[in-house]
C-alpha cells in the first residue's frame, strides 16, 4: 500500500489532537467545604473562573458530614473544614495529602435573635441564661457539627449547659440553625459571626468570649488522589488578593501562616 501523502498525515494528526484536547483539558476542582463558607467560596470560585480555570464544583454541608463522605470515597479534591477536629479525622485515616494543610481562617461565635427582638443576656458565669428566654435555642448538633462543638464549649464554660441542654435544637449545619432563627422557629441561636453578617433577618445579641471555646480555625487541604489543579486552587484561596478581599468582606479573620 502506498504511503499517505504528507498533508493527509498532518490532517490526521490534527484530528487526533483535537479529539484528545477535551480529555487533556483542565477539569473542575471539586471542593467540599463547611456550610459557613458558602458565600465566600462562591465568590472565590467566580474569581478562580475569571482567572482562566473551569468553574469549580462546590459542595457545602457540615464539616462532619463532608469528612465522612470523603472517608467513604466521595470524589473530592479539596476539603475545607470549620474546625481542626474533622480535618484531623481525615488526616489520621490517610485521606489528606501530606504537607497540603493550611490553617487559613478564623471566626467568632455569636448569639443571635430574630430581627428586632432582644433577650437580656450577660456573658458571665452565674447569669440565669435558661431563665432569660422561653423556647428553644438552635445551633449545630453539639459534639458533632463544628459550630455545635464550639457552642457546647462556651455554654459549659459559662455554666449554662446543664440547665439548657434539653432545650437545644441541634441542626445538620450552621446555615440550618441560622434559617430557624430567621423564621422565628427558635428565639435564639448560636452561629458564626460571618453567618449572622450575611443575614438581614437576625440581630447579634452578644459575641461569646474567645476564652469560652477553642479557637475557631478553618483548615484547607488537598484530598489524597486529588486532581492536579487542587493544590493550585488552595494556593489561590490562600494567597490571591481576590480571595483575601472576599474573606475580609464576609468578616472572616485571615490567619497568619
Amino acid at each position: 500500500m502506498p504511503a499517505l501523502p504528507a498533508f493527509v498525515r498532518r490532517l490526521a494528526l490534527i484530528a487526533m489532537l483535537a479529539l484528545a484536547g477535551p480529555a487533556m483539558a483542565e477539569e473542575p476542582v471539586r471542593v467540599f467545604a463547611a456550610a459557613s463558607l458558602t458565600n465566600a467560596l462562591n465568590d472565590i470560585g467566580a474569581a478562580w473562573e475569571k482567572a482562566g480555570h473551569p468553574k469549580p464544583s462546590l459542595a457545602y454541608a457540615a464539616s462532619s458530614a463532608l469528612a465522612k463522605q470523603i472517608e467513604a470515597g466521595a470524589p473530592a479534591d479539596v476539603f475545607a473544614s470549620a474546625d481542626l477536629t474533622w480535618m484531623d479525622y481525615l488526616d489520621d485515616r490517610g485521606r489528606i495529602t501530606a504537607g497540603s494543610r493550611v490553617n487559613l481562617l478564623g471566626n467568632d461565635l455569636v448569639l443571635i435573635v430574630p430581627k428586632g427582638q432582644t433577650v437580656p443576656v450577660e456573658m458571665k458565669r452565674g447569669f440565669d441564661f435558661a431563665g432569660a428566654f422561653k423556647g428553644k435555642l438552635c445551633t449545630g448538633e453539639p459534639g458533632v457539627v463544628p459550630v455545635g462543638i464550639y457552642a457546647k464549649q462556651s455554654l459549659e464554660a459559662l455554666g449554662w449547659w446543664t440547665s439548657l441542654k434539653g432545650r437545644i435544637v441541634g441542626t445538620d449545619d450552621v446555615r440550618t440553625a441560622l434559617a430557624f432563627v430567621e423564621r422565628g422557629e427558635c428565639p435564639l441561636g448560636i452561629v458564626y459571626a460571618t453567618d449572622a453578617k450575611i443575614s438581614s433577618k437576625v440581630d447579634v445579641l452578644k459575641a461569646f468570649p474567645d476564652d469560652t471555646h477553642k479557637p475557631i480555625v478553618y483548615p484547607f487541604a488537598v484530598v489524597k488522589g486529588a486532581r492536579p489543579q487542587a493544590q493550585a486552587f488552595v494556593r489561590f484561596v490562600q494567597t490571591s488578593a481576590a480571595a483575601a478581599d472576599i474573606f475580609d468582606r464576609y468578616g472572616f479573620t485571615r490567619l497568619k501562616p
